[in-house]
């Protein structure tokens, strides 16, 4: 069973279930747990446009999807939003906050 190649626009993430979020002045504070204590040398804080981001990350939505609904909420092009979208989440890949959504099928 080899994996198949999945554009980067239909690749579905999820938040990592060790994260626990909090909104403090207007921003949405990420934690991550680990070992069972917040790992308070690694908090992220994300504006407006991540915190929608952070909000579709369900496993459900795909890339594509997020960029449609930051076009849709905020007006930028589709090109900006998809950049913006793709270092998000590679950000939030790296910190090991989201991990792709796996496909059932």
């Amino acid at each position: 069973m080899g994996k198949t190649h999945m554009s980067p626009q239909t690749r579905r993430f999820i938040q990592d279930q060790d994260v626990v979020t909090r909104q403090i002045a207007g921003e949405t504070v990420l934690v991550p747990v680990r070992s069972g204590a917040a790992d308070l040398d690694f908090i992220y804080t994300s504006n407006d446009t991540g915190t929608m981001i952070w909000e579709c990350l369900d496993g459900e939505k795909n890339v594509s999807q997020i960029v449609e609904a930051i076009c849709r909420k905020y007006d930028v092009s589709p090109e900006e939003a998809t950049q913006d979208v793709m270092d998000f989440l590679g950000a939030l890949e790296a910190a090991g906050l989201v991990r792709p959504a796996e496909s059932e099928e």
